[in-house]
């Protein structure tokens, strides 16, 4: 039996109001009390007297490749356990494993590997996986981006049930291009099952993005980055974004996939209802600048870029921590709108909001406390406390 544990005397943003100044009571790895007064019997107590924390909902990050010299294109259960127990320093209490476009036998490798993990992944304590984002390979070769271009296929069920059964029914998200030769078909086979058709890497025009949609696409890959553009005749994935409210939109906020302006005109058509903050991180995050490896190409990481040798970008070194305070910066972010953007719409968007992406009783304990500026103090993993900036740097 884990420890119980009792906030008090912090600002509390619950599923179903804000408390100014409340009490929160953590135990067996879910939230079992909530109240403005404290509660008692609890075997430690975190006091934010004088202190103005905010508890948030854990972070989830639906597209992220890797962080702390790991890839889970390592097909290893090391990296993806790496993953899990640095990600809570920046907030992040769960997220999806996500491939990139590598040959059939790498994907198969690695998203077996995810599977493997989810069966034994350690009740608390580390960042949960939730399952995988198969970004890749149904893609265009047009807008591959530093997805390999030999590796790109056609849209393809068959292939799809191939990974799936591989996975332990463990896909959660695809990204594709819908434009692509059996794309519809494959949107349509992905939302009568459950999971999340994303169009990404694709060149799509504005007229194929609504078809895309009217077959069950749901969501955006990482606005702006490789995909056809705003044009006044032809408003392409971008416009589509902007103006189809059925479609989830993922952000990368590092100033660098997309500049402070074009991140405050989509936030204003996307608002905090429609918008995701992702990192598309890859294993150089929380490392040094220097040369890495992604899917076999060397990346090159300097200042917060991660580049091929050619000055394509290759994912990002960001972290959701660093993203929320861009948001803050480029939008005035509000915290309640914070919530949503950082985990409550990733939630639903899974379909896990039965225990994640908000605060209430009986849901899983991931927590997050914020200082006034939105910086991470602390992360709580499935009632676990799993990084504590006051202790960690001491």
């Amino acid at each position: 039996m884990s420890e119980t544990i009792e906030f008090i005397n912090i600002k509390i943003i619950t599923e179903a109001k804000t408390i100014k100044s409340g009490c929160l009571q953590v135990n067996n790895g879910k939230v079992s009390v909530i109240s403005d007064h404290p509660i008692g019997g609890a075997d430690s107590v975190i006091d934010g007297e004088g202190e103005s924390w905010t508890i948030v909902p854990g972070f989830i990050d639906v597209h992220i490749h890797g962080a702390d010299g790991h890839d889970v294109m390592d097909a290893s259960k090391e990296a993806l356990a790496g993953m899990a127990a640095r990600l809570p320093e920046e907030g992040t209490t769960s997220f999806l494993a996500t491939t990139m476009t590598q040959s059939k036998q790498n994907i198969s490798r690695a998203v077996k590997t995810v599977g493997e993990y989810m069966k034994r992944q350690k009740a608390a304590g580390q960042s949960e996986i939730l399952g995988v984002h198969l970004e890749g390979p149904f893609i265009s070769q047009e807008k591959a981006g530093a997805q390999p271009l030999e590796h790109i296929v056609p849209p393809s069920i068959e292939q799809f049930d191939r990974w799936q059964e591989e996975s332990d029914a463990n896909i959660r998200l695809v990204t594709l291009a819908p434009e692509a030769p059996g794309g519809i078909e494959l949107i349509k086979y992905l939302s009568t099952n459950g999971i999340v058709a994303s169009i990404g890497h694709s060149s799509a025009t504005f007229d194929q993005v609504t078809e895309a949609v009217q077959s069950g696409a749901r969501h955006i890959t990482h606005l702006y980055n490789q995909m056809s553009g705003l044009h006044h005749r032809e408003p392409g994935i971008v416009g589509s974004a902007f103006l189809n409210e059925k479609l989830m939109v993922e952000m990368i906020v590092d100033h660098v996939h997309a500049r402070p302006e074009a991140v405050q005109l989509a936030y204003q058509h996307t608002k905090a209802d429609r918008t995701i903050l992702i990192t598309d991180a890859m294993r150089a995050k929380c490392l040094p600048e220097g040369t890495y490896d992604l899917g076999g190409q060397n990346v090159n990481v300097e200042g917060n870029e991660a580049r091929l040798p050619d000055g394509t970008l290759a994912g990002s070194i960001l972290t959701l921590e660093q993203a929320v305070s861009n948001m803050k910066q480029n939008t005035n972010l509000k915290i309640e709108d914070l919530v949503r953007i950082t985990s409550t719409n990733a939630a639903r968007q899974l379909g896990v909001e039965g225990r994640k992406g908000s605060i209430a009783v009986g849901k899983d304990a991931d927590l997050v406390l914020l200082d006034e500026d939105f910086n991470v103090v602390m992360t709580v993993c499935r009632g676990v406390v799993t990084h504590d900036r006051r202790r960690d740097t001491a």
